[in-house]
């Protein structure tokens, strides 16, 4: 960009390979963490499991027909985080971010999130005929059916572009 009349400043962009392994590199945070580490600032992190005994832990059930339109399932719980708008939409980048990337553009696999303070279990990850699926879309507050959310997704910029691998299944997966 040209020089500022004002404070002579010149903008300056930066283009960064993320390497295939290093999904961590995709948001903000996670390069601004990796570069203070690798300028010494602040040490490696120490991730670990959550302590839970098994009867505490949450279970995903998982119903055989849902290996005809999702044969994978991966599930996280993520606790103490607190979301205001700007971590909700670093977060939602991510996601959308690792949806292109490792998920192949959702034809592998669909990252759901939920919010555990709005739902309880059991839970269950099942195929279902449209006609028998009810959803309520995160930050949404109407439950819909699934040729309504069919057609409530196909006005959405970021999501209308994947209607296509499920649209003509003879069932969605749900959750």
């Amino acid at each position: 960009k040209e020089e500022d009349e004002i404070g002579g400043n010149e903008e300056i962009i930066y283009k960064i390979d993320v390497p295939a392994n290093r999904y961590d590199l995709l948001c903000l945070e996670g390069l601004v963490q990796s570069l203070r580490i690798f300028c010494g600032i602040d040490s490696v992190p120490n991730y670990k499991l959550a302590g839970i005994d098994k009867e505490s832990m949450l279970k995903m059930h998982v119903k055989p027909e849902t290996s005809m339109i999702r044969p994978y399932v991966v599930c996280a719980v993520l606790r103490g985080i607190d979301f205001n708008e700007a971590r909700y939409n670093s977060f939602i980048d991510l996601q959308d971010k690792l949806h292109q990337k490792i998920c192949r553009r959702r034809t592998l696999v669909a990252i759901g999130t939920h919010d555990l303070d709005t739902i309880e279990g059991p839970f269950t990850y099942e195929a279902l005929p449209p006609s028998e699926i009810e959803f309520k879309p995160l930050k949404q507050v109407e439950t819909f059916k699934a040729d309504k959310l069919m057609e409530f997704y196909k006005s959405d910029l970021k999501l209308k572009k994947y209607l296509h691998i499920i649209e003509d299944s003879t069932v969605f997966p749900v959750n």
